[in-house]
């Protein structure tokens, strides 16, 4: 059960560098337009007046800088591919884009959102919803673990916006319980997910449904290669709005490692850090199911209390245990990769990397949860042995600087 990457997996930032310009000088000029305009408020990107008031209720103030560059592109029609990371507000930018464009008179299907995992698919949900909610907009979160027959009465009534996941929404689509006639916006968020998921086939087969001419948007906080080539395929002279890879900071996050050196000590230092992370709001990142049934256990059995998520629970026990946590009455969240995306908490301050993750990407995704908007977090990485070859391309594939663990941890939170 060790925490490294198996072998033959290790990730080279340099080929990853050489691969992503090769593809971007292959797509050449005639495929992109760059987008270099600016929008420093949120009054000042022409938005109706009340998706403003939706905005400013949820409790934005001022836009990210993916918002700042991404959503005027959006609102005008035009495809986009924008690249940030997790936590910069990608989602409010389609969001914003799409409720924008809606014709609130007209309740048939315009916009498709796809995501690779019901809580993510549930969370923009709820987003779009939250924002659109002076605008009257119905959204429908498609998603598999759910009643087929809820969905379709749901769409018989009529939205506007459905999220879902592409499993879901494409059974929706055949059965024409969900109908494409009218679909004029289709994005897909957290691209490079999906793609490493298997959804490649169903996304081209929903495609090929939609009409003739549909505004694309991707969005995605890395751009492997398969991504871009399913741009090419989908996409009309997108405009780019990519944040190079040295920019993928994880600012205000404090990054540390702890030297565990064996597996079978992981345990033991989990323990003692349990009174500094009861403190505050913290997820804890274990790399496969059964470890996380495991260390729940282990954690419990020592009166240490801890919730627990994966993706073999069905939806119910997922929702409620989500919900426990959103409300601070569980403190601690052990969970897997599957779940990175869709914990928007934001009281999130801790984040413990219990296994490093296999790929240097998630690393992003899971301690992007902590300290979002701008606030402070802290990660903290547990380093055996056989995981410092992957620490090491953590730190050169985001330009970061991992320190160790100092004794007096409970300050920095």
């Amino acid at each position: 059960m060790a925490g490294s990457a198996p072998e033959g997996s290790q990730f080279d930032a340099r080929q990853y560098d050489e691969k992503m310009n090769e593809l971007l000088a292959a797509e050449g000029n005639d495929f992109f337009t760059e987008s270099n305009e600016v929008y420093d408020t949120f009054d000042s990107m022409g938005l109706q007046e009340n998706l403003l008031r939706g905005i400013y209720a949820y409790g934005f103030e001022k836009p990210s800088a993916i918002q700042q560059r991404g959503i005027v592109p959006f609102c005008k029609g035009v495809d986009v591919i924008q690249q940030a990371q997790s936590g910069t507000g990608k989602t409010a930018t389609f969001c914003s884009g799409i409720l924008q464009q809606l014709d609130y008179g007209l309740v048939e299907c315009q916009a498709l959102v796809l995501a690779p995992t019901r809580e993510l698919a549930q969370q923009i949900e709820k987003v779009m919803r939250a924002l659109g909610d002076y605008l009257g907009v119905k959204v429908h979160a498609c998603v598999g673990g759910t009643s087929v027959r809820e969905d379709q009465k749901i769409l018989s009534n009529g939205v506007h916006v459905v999220v879902g996941t592409p499993g879901r929404v494409f059974d929706m689509l055949r059965r024409q319980s969900l109908r494409p006639d009218y679909i004029k916006m289709f994005v897909l968020d957290e691209a490079d997910e999906m793609l490493s998921r298997g959804f490649k086939d169903q996304i081209y087969d929903i495609f090929q449904l939609l009409p003739g001419r549909v505004q694309v948007g991707v969005f995605s906080a890395t751009m492997p290669p398969e991504a871009l080539e399913i741009t090419r395929k989908f996409m009309n002279k997108p405009v780019r709005i990519l944040v190079k890879r040295d920019e993928l900071t994880l600012e205000g996050i404090k990054q540390f490692y702890v030297n565990v050196e064996k597996e079978e000590w992981k345990l033991e230092t989990l323990c003692d850090l349990y009174e500094t992370l009861a403190i505050t709001q913290s997820v804890i990142f274990v790399n496969t199911r059964r470890k996380v049934d495991w260390l729940t256990d282990k954690m419990r059995s020592r009166d240490h209390t801890v919730s627990a998520t994966h993706g073999d629970m069905d939806q119910n026990t997922r929702d409620i245990i989500m919900r426990e946590f959103r409300s601070g009455s569980s403190r601690v969240l052990i969970t897997t990769d599957l779940l990175a995306r869709g914990i928007d908490v934001q009281q999130v301050s801790l984040v413990i990397n219990y296994d490093l993750p296999t790929q240097p990407e998630n690393y992003l995704h899971r301690i992007g949860r902590s300290g979002r908007f701008g606030r402070k977090g802290v990660a903290i990485n547990f380093v055996t042995r056989d995981d410092e070859r992957m620490l090491s391309d953590i730190q050169k594939f985001y330009n970061a600087v991992v320190e160790e663990l100092p004794s007096n941890v409970a300050d920095l939170l």
